[in-house]
């Protein structure tokens, strides 16, 4: 198993590199070639790491251990030696010397699996296949340079899902910056280089924000507990599910911790960076940072805030985030509808579509949890969808804008089925996976808060408003095609998708289609690591009944079981 985990995360960084060190004025096709060979050889590595993860039996959730890998591989990186004390007292002539050992640092190589991670590494080779075949004819110039970054940026997303040490998490966290930020700047549209600077400053200045955060975290809980693996991400859980923070310091490390997650959320109003990315990256830029990288926020929120900070998750993070997602998705959706060009239309739906994961994901209950993981999943494959048949498009008619076409089911109707059948997932048909993501995604949030559930629901309404009024104007009605500058003979050449641009549909809409009407596989997959985040919260509510948050976690402070009523067992 760990030899698997090891090759899926490295497969595509060495093809990356060896294809540069060999050739890297390699022709056009035998770099794509290299690239295609590569990210299908590392899906099925994924599956085979899939295969033994399912022979491994599942940890019984006890309420103490948030984070529960159920694979895990760790030797020590980094050691620090702990320092000794020691004082000398002296009685009735007698010299005693009492030692104090404070227990040393240290930083592991931890590698580990649970669903939630294993469910985010398939979708990740799944789409980074599709971009490999979605920029075959697109990409001409420094073909090899371009499918090296592509690669390597997943190499890197796998380590985020595979890393189970708070500093590994973060140094892959922060390096998949570096090759989005070199598919924007070099191959994208006229504005690339802003694009891609404002891309890499927020995200970075989000980014050092939320190190601050974890590295206080990890002082704090080694000051308070003696724990020696303060950045092992379980065992800091589990300490902190014994050993709660005090009320004012978990705040104050939610604040700061959130900060990086709600930049690459990106939740409103974080949020100003992400269509100008989306509008300049190239397909596969966009495809892989609609389908995976945005979901590095929520995927930080799921592992480090919610099992950690239980109470500024209750009591700031409720109250905060759901205002900030229902705001988003009103706010998206209405910036999508008076979008002429389709990407940037795409583009803000997907801040709507991420405010239904964070509406789950802060539910705190079972079904909004699992509800904010599907949406996660829903999203990469129908938005991942939606921005490789933009790029077909753009490809035979060099132009995205909706004004410029119309009728064209007539003309193109298997892009336009194709198209259609996308846009209802993303929409929420019932029977499509996104149906299934938003409903218990609402659902846990009406149980937690019914009036912002309610706001929420509007998304639903006007991401069919804006998805359906695109399609009208350009698939329905009078045959409309844009001028190709003078080449108008060039609109005769114009086919419909071929082989390769079905093979890049096909796989994301079958696994729309089968996650709307089987979601169980995959409920059963993440049900272990959501049961364990909802149950602390679960008994954190029992633990403070009407109001009284403030006492329980003073009592929690102290040493007093969180289950424990008031005024039994209290100093």
């Amino acid at each position: 198993m760990t030899s698997l985990v090891l090759t899926m995360i490295a497969l595509p960084a060495v093809a990356a590199i060896t294809m540069l060190l060999l050739d890297p004025k390699a022709p056009p096709s035998r770099a794509r070639w290299t690239a295609l060979l590569a990210t299908v050889a590392t899906f099925l590595v994924s599956w085979g790491v899939a295969a033994q993860f399912y022979q491994l039996p599942a940890k019984v959730v006890d309420g103490r251990a948030p984070v529960s890998p159920r694979f895990e591989h760790r030797f020590t990186w980094l050691s620090l030696d702990a320092p000794k004390l020691e004082v000398t007292t002296t009685s009735e002539g007698v010299t005693d010397e009492i030692v104090a050992v404070d227990p040393g640092l240290r930083i592991e190589f931890y590698l580990g699996l649970d669903g939630i991670s294993l469910a985010m590494i398939v979708l990740t080779t799944i789409l980074t296949i599709s971009s490999v075949l979605v920029s075959w004819t697109s990409v001409q110039t420094r073909a090899a340079e371009f499918y090296a970054c592509l690669l390597i940026l997943e190499s890197g997303l796998l380590g985020v899902f595979c890393s189970f040490d708070l500093v590994m998490f973060y140094v892959f966290f922060e390096f998949t910056l570096l090759p989005l930020f070199f598919l924007v700047g070099i191959w994208g549209g006229p504005l690339r280089r802003y694009a891609a600077a404002k891309f890499f400053v927020y995200t970075l200045a989000g980014g050092l924000i939320t190190l601050l955060g974890l590295v206080a975290l990890a002082i704090s809980v080694h000051n308070a507990t003696g724990l020696s693996t303060p950045f092992s991400i379980p065992d800091l859980a589990k300490a902190l599910v014994e050993k709660p923070l005090s009320p004012e310091l978990q705040t104050a490390l939610f604040l700061a911790i959130a900060a990086g997650f709600l930049v690459k959320v990106p939740v409103f109003p974080f949020h100003t960076w992400l269509p100008l990315a989306h509008v300049e990256a190239p397909t596969a830029g966009s495809v892989m940072l609609a389908g995976v990288l945005l979901k590095l926020g929520t995927y930080g929120f799921l592992r480090l805030v919610l099992p950690m900070l239980p109470y500024a998750c209750q009591h700031t993070g409720v109250p905060l985030i759901a205002t900030l997602s229902v705001i988003g998705i009103i706010y998206g959706s209405f910036c999508a509808l008076t979008q002429n060009d389709i990407k940037k239309l795409v583009a803000y739906s997907s801040v709507a579509h991420l405010g239904f994961c964070m509406l789950g994901i802060f539910a705190l209950n079972e079904e909004g949890i699992a509800g904010g993981v599907l949406q996660m999943i829903n999203h990469g494959l129908s938005t991942g969808a939606l921005f490789c048949l933009v790029g077909f498009f753009y490809e035979r008619y060099h132009t995205r804008l909706v004004s410029d076409l119309g009728g064209l089911a007539n003309r193109l109707p298997l892009l336009a089925v194709s198209m259609l059948f996308i846009s209802f997932a993303s929409i929420g048909l019932p029977g499509l996976n996104g149906f299934v993501g938003e409903f218990l995604s609402l659902l846990g949030m009406f149980k937690r808060e019914a009036f912002m559930a309610a706001l929420g629901t509007m998304g639903v309404v006007l991401g069919a408003w804006y998805l359906l009024g695109m399609l009208q104007s350009a698939f329905f009605g009078p045959l409309k095609e844009p001028h190709l500058h003078g080449h108008d003979d060039e609109l005769t050449q114009i086919t419909d998708l071929n082989i390769r641009e079905v093979a890049t549909i096909a796989p994301l809409a079958a696994l729309c289609l089968w996650i709307g009407l089987f979601p169980q596989p995959l409920l059963d997959l993440i049900g272990p690591d959501v049961d364990a985040l909802s149950q602390q919260y679960t008994v954190s509510q029992m633990a403070y009944p009407q109001g009284e948050a403030e006492e329980g976690a003073a009592g929690a402070m102290m040493g007093v079981p969180m289950g424990m009523p008031a005024g039994e067992g209290r100093p």
